[in-house]
């Protein structure tokens, strides 16, 4: 029904432009009449060889696709050129025909046309943002709609009240801010500009606001922060337009309002990849990821099915999570990619070179691991198990297998490291870049520090902390760590494979490091609450936990930039029958031993 109703809207538009091509030509020739004579006819051809020009090429063109009541300064160049070559061809033909042209009059009609045309669609619009308006607005029938003041009489700020302008929703919005003083006293789209930023304590309590929108994409991590003192000084919720990816992409319409994280605090820069390299690398290949169903295997799998490979093996060990993520990437992808859960655990020796023969993989993103720093010091074995030796069977099924290129996701933990977690991760580090052969397989490395969001990182647990009125809990107050987004730790991951000429390291810029504590700070004043509230206490550093963390044990070691953001460390090759032999060895001794020694021996293999 939806089709034959744009269908009669096409028509119907297509009807009234050609009206107005005729009525034009009509006050043409009323002006012209004692000033051109020509034959009667060759006033009605040339209308009719004008409407059916301007017809097809606004048929071929989609121009009567347009909504009229969207019409933008786009649209009304857009009818402009279509009517020029419209009469200049028209032109053309009459003249062609006729042997004698009448340039007034085809001139006068279409700068008549030029008047009408448009303007009748900016009558279209004119109106229809006013009746609706007056029903957006809740004039007549306020009741149950949430009084908004948006931050940003800007670009943003438009986009925002036109979205909901054109569809149901249950928003008022009562008024702007905006630090330009040039825009105070104004009026976007007929919604007053109430005063600047500084002034949404007073504007909120006044207007009786009950949410602020911030409609700033750009706006810096500094002024955000200041958007949310001055909104937790009246305690009013606060949430801004969603990022213009996510509308570019139709995953969220610009109505959509998205909840503010502790990642705009930060600021991150957005990662720009090499999508060129990047599929020509990936597209029509079989990929396989393990630890798919965890944080960052399950962001790889949602950042390398972009690229169309030809075939995605999700292998983890917890059934739930692969599921999961399984489910996910069907709905998403699963038309286009063969999708192939594998339940399997990478200390399963005899199991992973079954599934790296079976399916042959041309990429291995290796991620599968144990994290938690904490738990490793309490489980040294099984880190051993499962980072080292899990490591060492997935890296050598790969090799046997003849995949192209295998990368393993490393952590910063894996420098000087002073806990078993991130002595586990070195001694992984030494394993691959010894497998690493010209000619054959590309090992790789890929360090980075904490990521935002993920299972073990510290965002979660001051989230329901938090949430339970406090306090919140920092080991020290002291401690700083590198941040970085899931996606856009995924993302490099991705590039550095595509980038391994085989034996790296690669490192990630991970930018400016933050303050636990400040962190801490960002997430209670993103809650609405003030430490007044909800306290912070330090509770000390657990076992293994440094107060700083490296990226490099030492500068000189850095070899060049890959790319943007990515680095490439010198490695320094270990025989592989040595670094086995001592991670066997250490199974063999008793827990306190096998921490010291482990730690000790990652520790002088940097």
């Amino acid at each position: 029904m939806s089709k034959i109703n744009s269908k009669k809207k096409m028509v119907i538009l297509m009807f009234i432009d050609s009206l107005s091509i005729i009525l034009a030509a009509l006050l043409a020739y009323w002006l012209l009449e004692n000033y051109v004579t020509l034959p009667n006819r060759y006033y009605y051809v040339m209308i009719g060889i004008t409407v059916l020009i301007y017809g097809a090429l606004g048929v071929f063109r989609h121009l009567f696709a347009n909504l009229p009541y969207f019409t933008g300064l786009h649209d009304l160049i857009f009818h402009v050129k279509i009517l020029s070559f419209a009469f200049l061809l028209s032109a053309v033909v009459s003249s062609v025909v006729f042997q004698l042209v009448s340039y007034r009059y085809i001139f006068l009609t279409y700068m008549f046309s030029l008047v009408f045309i448009p303007g009748i669609r900016i009558v279209w619009r004119v109106y229809h943002e006013y009746t609706e308006k007056v029903d957006y607005r809740g004039k007549e029938d306020p009741s149950g709609k949430i009084r908004t003041l948006l931050v940003g009489a800007g670009e943003g700020g438009r986009l925002f009240i036109s979205s909901l302008i054109h569809r149901p929703n249950n928003i008022e919005i009562i008024g702007i801010v905006d630090r330009d003083e040039k825009k105070q006293q104004y009026r976007l789209m007929g919604i007053p500009v109430l005063g600047n930023e500084a002034d949404i304590p007073d504007i909120v309590t006044k207007y009786g606001i009950n949410q602020v929108t911030i409609t700033i994409p750009s706006m810096k991590p500094q002024e955000l922060e200041r958007i949310l003192d001055y909104c937790n000084q009246v305690g009013v919720a606060v949430n801004q337009m969603p990022r213009m990816e996510d509308v570019m992409t139709g995953k969220l319409s610009v109505s959509r309002t998205r909840e503010i994280d502790v990642v705009d605090l930060l600021g991150r820069k957005e990662v720009k990849l090499d999508k060129q390299m990047i599929t020509e690398a990936l597209t029509d290949k079989t990929i396989l990821i393990s630890g798919a169903g965890g944080s960052i295997g399950s962001e790889l799998c949602r950042q390398v099915s972009k690229f169309g490979p030809k075939r995605l093996i999700l292998l983890g060990h917890g059934e739930n999570s692969i599921y999961l993520i399984h489910r996910e990437m069907m709905l998403a992808y699963g038309r286009t990619i063969d999708l192939v859960p594998v339940i399997a655990d990478v200390q399963d020796r005899k199991l992973i070179f079954e599934v790296m023969a079976q399916y042959r993989p041309d990429f291995v993103f290796h991620a599968a691991a144990h994290k938690h720093i904490p738990m490793m010091e309490w489980n040294p074995r099984e880190a051993i198990k499962n980072n080292i030796f899990g490591t060492k069977n997935m890296a050598e099924a790969a090799k046997a297998a003849g995949v192209k290129s295998f990368v393993m996701i490393s952590s910063d933990k894996a420098v000087r490291p002073t806990n078993v977690m991130g002595a586990t991760k070195r001694m992984a580090e030494m394993i691959v870049t010894a497998l690493d052969e010209p000619g054959k397989t590309k090992f790789a490395a890929v360090r980075f520090g904490n990521v935002l969001g993920s299972r073990g990182s510290v965002i979660p647990v001051f989230k329901e902390q938090i949430e339970k009125g406090g306090p919140v809990t920092v080991t020290d107050f002291r401690m700083i760590r590198y941040f970085m987004t899931i996606p856009e730790a995924s993302r490099l991951v991705i590039q550095a494979g595509v980038l391994a000429n085989g034996g790296e390291i690669f490192i990630l810029d991970m930018g400016e490091p933050v303050k636990i504590v400040d962190l801490a700070k960002k997430m209670i004043k993103l809650s609405g609450y003030n430490e007044d509230d909800i306290p912070i206490i330090e509770t000390g550093i657990r076992p293994g936990e440094k107060l700083y963390e490296e990226l490099l044990a030492d500068e000189s070691k850095l070899d060049s930039k890959a790319y943007e953001k990515i680095f490439v460390g010198k490695a320094s090759n270990f025989p592989l029958e040595e670094t086995t032999a001592f991670a066997e060895e250490l199974l063999q001794q008793p827990v306190e031993a096998l921490r010291t020694n482990l730690i000790g021996y990652a520790c002088s293999h940097q």
